[in-house]
């Protein structure tokens, strides 16, 4: 169990909600974005669901490692 601030700081982060002064140039994409991007090409859909899953997220992560282009 984790508490309530860590939870709300790490939710934030993953959503790409925190704020501050954005840099010049290209805006840097969110990790939930590239997440979704490596999720589609290996043709999964909920993996949202999964990321509370260990088990079923640390599958996911083995199967992103061995697919060649990841």
């Amino acid at each position: 169990m984790c508490n309530a601030w860590k939870a709300r700081v790490s939710k934030r982060l993953m959503e790409g909600t925190l704020e501050w002064r954005r840099g010049q140039g290209r805006p840097r994409g969110r990790w939930s974005d590239g997440v979704e991007r490596d999720m589609r090409i290996l043709g999964i859909r909920n993996w949202r669901e999964a990321v509370s899953d260990r088990l079923k997220w640390r599958n996911m992560l083995n199967q992103a490692k061995a697919h060649p282009g990841l």
